[in-house]
């Protein structure tokens, strides 16, 4: 069970950062933040990246991060919600993962981002909108790698843990 890498997906405010932390403390694994490694290494904050390098310039970092990470064994990863963009990211993160999609809605994600200036696509003067899209665009994509689907919407971090741990004691000793 431990060489394994569990990998979460899903959209920005669906929890993917936080559960992780979580889920690593609970299986006693490494944590990894996709978008925490990309600042780490290059010095700067996702939105400045965004500003200078625009979207294709962080999706190639993004890219080479993830690739780097999934070719780890015995970690948790959180990744952007638009990691699932590239299928070279889709093909990289459920080899040898359980790839856990961690669903939110529109209004949940709406109400857990609305005061982060952290996330570039949102500053807009409609980022209902702008989440309503991404979701349409992406949620195909999150359930195409997805070993297992979770909604987050009403549900504290830890109950969405011990769902998720439930899932692995039958799903690890297949």
């Amino acid at each position: 069970m431990q060489t394994r890498n569990y990998i979460l997906i899903g959209p920005m405010g669906a929890g993917k950062s936080t559960i992780g932390r979580l889920l690593a403390k609970e299986l006693a694994l490494p944590f990894k933040d996709s978008d925490k490694e990309i600042e780490e290494r290059t010095g700067a904050s996702i939105p400045l990246i965004f500003d200078v390098e625009g979207e294709a310039g962080f999706r190639d970092r993004e890219q080479a991060v993830i690739a780097e990470l999934c070719g780890q064994q015995g970690l948790v990863l959180a990744t952007g919600g638009g990691a699932v963009l590239r299928a070279e990211n889709r093909q990289a993160m459920r080899q040898g993962a359980v790839v856990i999609y961690l669903h939110a809605s529109v209004e949940h994600q709406l109400a857990r981002t609305a005061r982060d200036r952290n996330r570039p696509l949102l500053q807009t003067e409609n980022p209902e909108q702008v989440l309503t899209a991404l979701l349409a665009l992406r949620d195909p994509l999150y359930r195409e790698i997805a070993t297992l689907i979770i909604e987050t919407d009403t549900r504290p971090p830890r109950m969405v843990v011990q769902e998720i741990m439930q899932f692995l004691s039958t799903y690890n000793s297949r």
